[in-house]
């Protein structure tokens, strides 16, 4: 791909390691200062990415900056604490790059987005090395995982020698060909979508309702990935990047305790699922590896009542998985979603053999920073006359790093279940 021009610029750039942020800043031309109130600057300087704009006292700069500037995030006294990239229109006002620390040790990328993206995009590709991703059984995988790998905002899954971008944050959409061209460079990669996220970003002041597409030719193509030594062929117009990743190593774990089981996928996505063409999906999948059909069947059928009519007729599984769609997209509709995982687990309780595993999962990241979903789960085993014990508790996939200071990041909870 072709440098693009901002980057050719900043790579003139240095500075001595003893420059601060202020000194940096003063030989740039409109770096905005986003003062913060009293009592909030710890919060951040323990490593919370994000400033909501109720955390701003005010904001120092003529002009003022524009959504995706570079500003500076300061004390109240206007110390500088670190920087990152502002947005005049979304909840969070600043998305933090960089601590004051961090840029007195590494200066080359002070306020300077290209050189930051460059750091950060080769940290994650080592970190992903260093997992053994990806490999000759493994082709599937996430490279960057938003706040896990520092990069706000910003997904990028790897299908094979295509990768994926879902793009969260009008800052990421500003810095697109800086991200596809560090993307780019590695050597397996040659082909990359853009997957902007609509509805967030109209929430970040952007309007993408005809994004239109960087690579239409991929569109309708199904690519073929090995994960585990299995194959799969995913849907790019599919859920999310087009595949879920990050349940990798508990499909591997399933995989491992099922053999001779009867088993029930329940919300399968690509099995008993509401839409078709995940389902065809999944009957391609089976093809693909080479499996007896015979063995295995699909239906096209609402969960709750499938589960409801296989209640009543007395049916049980020896193994039963169950992950629905996120029920909690926001913390406002917690209550309501939580009546909905506790009647959907109760119908898995019911279905599955005395003796037998629920394997129940939780995508709703506010469910899992609740730290409620097992209490609902026990709460489905009241319901269900049935006793439970955790055998096994599980997260996201080791690619999906999260970042402790943002716990929001922490979105997936699984419970491998025994059900008496």
């Amino acid at each position: 791909m072709q440098i693009p021009a901002r980057l050719i610029k900043s790579l003139s750039v240095s500075y001595p390691s003893s420059t601060t942020l202020q000194e940096i800043a003063s030989n740039r031309k409109g770096v905005a200062k986003v003062v913060l109130k009293k009592g909030k600057t710890q919060l951040f300087r323990d490593g919370s990415p994000m400033v909501y704009s109720g955390a701003v006292d005010r904001i120092i700069g003529r002009p003022p900056p524009k959504t995706g500037d570079i500003v500076l995030v300061s004390d109240g006294s206007e110390k500088p604490i670190g920087w990152g990239l502002y947005n005049s229109v979304s909840m969070f006002c600043v998305r933090f790059m960089q601590l004051e620390e961090e840029a007195a040790r590494d200066p080359s990328c002070a306020l300077n987005m290209d050189k930051l993206l460059e750091t950060r995009i080769d940290a994650a590709i080592e970190l992903r090395r260093n997992l053994g991703l990806p490999s000759s059984e493994t082709s599937a995988y996430r490279l960057v995982n938003s706040e896990g790998d520092r990069l706000s905002g910003l997904i990028v899954d790897v299908f094979g020698n295509l990768a994926v971008v879902a793009s969260s944050a009008a800052w990421v959409e500003k810095y697109k060909s800086e991200i596809e061209f560090y993307i780019s460079r590695i050597s397996e990669i040659n082909q990359i979508k853009w997957r902007p996220s609509v509805d967030i970003l109209k929430e970040e002041g952007l309007d993408l309702s005809d994004p239109g597409d960087t690579n239409p030719s991929l569109s309708s193509e199904r690519v073929k990935v090995l994960e585990n030594g299995i194959s799969y062929a995913i849907s790019l117009e599919g859920q999310k990047t087009g595949f879920y990743a990050d349940q990798r190593e508990n499909r591997h774990f399933i995989s491992s305790i099922s053999k001779g089981q009867k088993v029930l996928d329940v919300c399968c996505y690509s099995g008993i699922d509401t839409s078709l063409p995940a389902l065809e999906l999944a009957k391609e999948n089976i093809l693909l590896n080479n499996m007896d059909p015979r063995k295995i069947s699909f239906l096209r059928e609402d969960a709750t009542e499938f589960m409801k009519g296989a209640s009543s007729r007395n049916e049980s599984w020896d193994l039963v998985i169950l992950d629905p769609p996120k029920l909690a997209p926001r913390r406002k509709v917690l209550q309501s979603a939580s009546g909905m995982y506790r009647n959907l687990n109760s119908l898995a309780m019911q279905i599955t053999k005395r003796g037998g595993l629920l394997m129940t999962c939780s995508c709703s990241g506010a469910m899992t920073q609740s730290g409620m979903f097992l209490r609902i789960l026990q709460g489905a085993a009241s319901m269900a006359s049935r006793k439970i014990t955790v055998v096994r508790q599980a997260g996201a996939a080791c690619d999906h790093p999260i970042d402790p200071a943002y716990p929001e990041g922490a979105y997936l909870s699984n419970f491998l279940l025994r059900v008496l």
